[in-house]
């Protein structure tokens, strides 16, 4: 495939993928918290947050990529983008008062 080299996923398309899915955690999670939580004071909503994140390692070495490469810097990118989803699309439910 084009986009594969011999030691594994191009640059780009391995940084469009992590993002897109720490995107997808974060949002579902986010999503999932209004749905399951009580209120902004309810725990779940920080657990489900960190399962959205923890769930992301093993997932990104099934499809392939090499996360022995990752390092600090790239542990801190998913779990800043996928907080980051999670809390816009929590916070954008929790004030319009919808109901999932």
């Amino acid at each position: 495939m084009a986009t594969e080299t011999a030691e594994g996923w191009d640059d780009h398309l391995r940084g469009l993928t992590v993002t897109t899915f720490a995107s997808l955690l974060g949002l579902g999670a986010g999503v999932a918290a209004a749905a399951l939580a009580a209120g902004p004071g309810d725990r779940l909503g920080l657990y489900l947050l960190g399962a959205a994140v923890l769930v992301q390692i093993p997932v990104y070495s099934v499809i392939g990529i090499d996360v022995d490469d990752f390092g600090a810097k790239e542990y801190l990118y998913v779990a800043f983008i996928t907080f980051s989803l999670w809390f816009v699309s929590w916070g954008i439910l929790l004030t319009a008062e919808t109901s999932l």
